[in-house]
């Protein structure tokens, strides 16, 4: 739509008492990441955009750039910028496998593994008594990220993060 690309998140066909059919959609703006609400009739048209997905692997992040080569060619470098990785940028480490969308040879979006096991490197004490909603602290990854753990994680230990939320999922590996 427009000449950029679109992803169509929800769809819904409505039909109002003498009035012409509706599909009400909440569509994504793939460059931008815009979110929109609008309404379509049944006889609009739009061409299918052509997406191509390469998989890449993650080198180093520095002052918001993070570098990149594609699988198998090592010496073929490339780097992206904070707002195409996003926030999920903040758990990738040395040697992860992310997958690129590309529009008209352009990155449009990276895509991280859902979960990732990270180091935990800083974790404060755990309190005693401190555990009456159910306790949690913030910790320090392996990547400087920092998230919201239960109480009984240590400094040493391993666990799953989801990339998507940034929320702890569980612990993988005990130290």
């Amino acid at each position: 739509m427009s000449g950029e690309p679109y992803e169509v998140l929800e769809s819904s066909f409505l039909r109002m008492q003498q009035r012409k059919a509706v599909v009400q959609t909440k569509i994504k703006n793939l460059i931008t990441g815009k979110v929109l609400d609008r309404n379509f009739q049944p006889s609009d048209q739009f061409e299918e955009v052509e997406i191509e997905k390469k998989k890449s692997v993650f080198i180093y992040s520095r002052k918001g750039e993070f570098w990149f080569h594609e699988t198998g060619k090592p010496s073929e470098r490339f780097s992206l910028a904070e707002d195409v990785v996003g926030s999920p940028g903040q758990f990738l480490k040395s040697g992860t496998e992310v997958e690129l969308s590309f529009f008209k040879e352009k990155v449009i979006r990276a895509f991280l593994p859902v979960k990732m096991d990270l180091k935990v490197t800083e974790a404060p004490p755990a309190i005693r008594g401190d555990t009456a909603q159910g306790g949690t602290k913030t910790v320090t990854l392996e990547t400087g990220a920092k998230i919201s753990t239960p109480l009984f994680i240590e400094e040493g230990d391993i666990v799953r993060v989801n990339t998507e939320t940034g929320e702890y999922a569980e612990r993988a590996e005990k130290k």
